[in-house]
């Protein structure tokens, strides 16, 4: 058996035992890797639940905090739907340079049912490769800082606080600058408020930028976004600009670290909050008007030692709508602080509880709060 063959057949037996996280077929490098991670945690609401198929049960999503409800009410969930998988692979060119791909997948897509099976489909996070600087495919977007995320029990931490997106787009990185034409989506609130529409009406891809400043204890990073709103549906059939700024970093004092993040703009939509905001109202006049808010969020890791540490944080989110146009319904602001303490008896297994106490409150100033105790175990491999 030559060694290709061999190396094919060890493949299932390796990423099911976790034993290794490479391997070489000729000229290719192949990497593989990932995490199973177990959630468990207990929910109090205090404007009623949310229901049995919302995401807002799985993680923490700012606009779907219940305002309105009768009742306090609480919910318990387990769930393994964060684990991940990935695979990669890097190969020497014959021209002397490499090329690199990556694909990964988790598990928050839809399917099974907790009577059962709790099946689920895996759902693509990552597919992109890279050449000579430049990236083709779907990967977090260049107007996102993913290493500004501070280490959290809940699947991002900070989600109304920060810029997070993936999608397809084509990059270019020279040095510590990057710049990308990324896939467009325009989402947009009816006049008078309403179910939100998602156009997918766009003519020109979204164009982001960054620039890293690298520190002696850490990094500055500034991140741009330009693009085009646009929407064509009944009587609208209109276009407006957008624009996005967001500067943040990480700042080290020995063993402990500051990371931060503060975004603002007009109609950034989609890449702030989860989508907490759409990026447009429709008016009177059946145009689009940007909409403006601001977002940011500040953490503090502490590390005890032997292994033990905790995050302290708080993220933000306001956005400056107009009732006329918006309604009553749609989110104003949302904040959440949170305290955890993790464990680490060794470098790739980690235990944690996190406690948060989350407010969203919307335009027509009402407003819910979300109480939420969380457990994890994840095993990285």
């Amino acid at each position: 058996m030559n060694k290709i063959q061999k190396t094919c057949c060890l493949l299932p037996l390796v990423v099911g035992m976790a034993a290794t996280s490479a391997a070489d077929v000729g000229d290719t490098k192949f990497t593989y890797g990932g995490f199973i991670k177990l959630d468990a945690m207990m929910s109090s609401y205090s404007d009623g639940a949310l229901g049995a198929q919302s995401l807002g049960r799985d993680f923490y999503i700012p606009s779907l905090t219940p305002i309105g409800g009768a009742d306090e009410d609480s919910q318990f969930d387990f769930h393994a739907k964060s684990s991940r998988f990935f695979v990669g692979t890097e190969t020497k060119l014959d021209n002397g340079k490499s090329i690199k791909t990556k694909v990964e997948y988790d598990f928050h897509g839809t399917g099974g049912n907790e009577r059962v099976s709790n099946s689920y489909s895996p759902r693509l996070r990552h597919a992109f490769v890279t050449y000579d600087g430049w990236l083709f495919g779907q990967t977090w977007s260049t107007f996102q800082d993913v290493g500004a995320l501070p280490e959290s029990v809940d699947f991002i931490g900070v989600s109304e606080g920060t810029i997070f997106t993936r999608q397809s787009q084509i990059r270019y990185s020279t040095g510590n600058f990057s710049i990308a034409i990324e896939n467009p989506e325009t989402t947009v609130t009816p006049y008078g408020g309403g179910g939100r529409i998602v156009a997918d009406d766009n003519s020109l891809p979204d164009l982001a930028a960054n620039y890293k400043i690298n520190l002696d204890n850490g990094y500055l990073k500034v991140s741009g976004l330009m693009r085009q709103l646009s929407y064509t549906g009944g009587a609208v059939d209109d276009d407006e600009s957008s624009y996005g700024v967001s500067f943040s970093g990480r700042l080290n004092f020995g063993q402990d670290n500051l990371k931060f993040m503060l975004s603002t703009g007009a109609g950034m939509g989609r890449y702030a909050a989860l989508n907490a905001s759409n990026g447009a109202v429709i008016d009177s006049n059946n145009q689009l008007n940007a909409i403006d808010s601001t977002l940011g969020f500040v953490a503090y890791q502490h590390h005890w030692g032997d292994g033990w540490r905790s995050n302290f944080i708080y993220s933000v989110l306001d956005v400056d709508n107009d009732p006329m146009l918006v309604g009553a319904g749609v989110t104003e602001s949302a904040e959440t602080l949170r305290v955890n303490l993790a464990y680490s008896p060794a470098k790739k297994l980690t235990f944690g509880i996190e406690a948060s106490q989350s407010k969203r409150e919307n335009s027509g100033n009402a407003d819910g709060d979300m109480t939420r105790v969380q457990f994890t175990a994840k095993y990285a491999f």
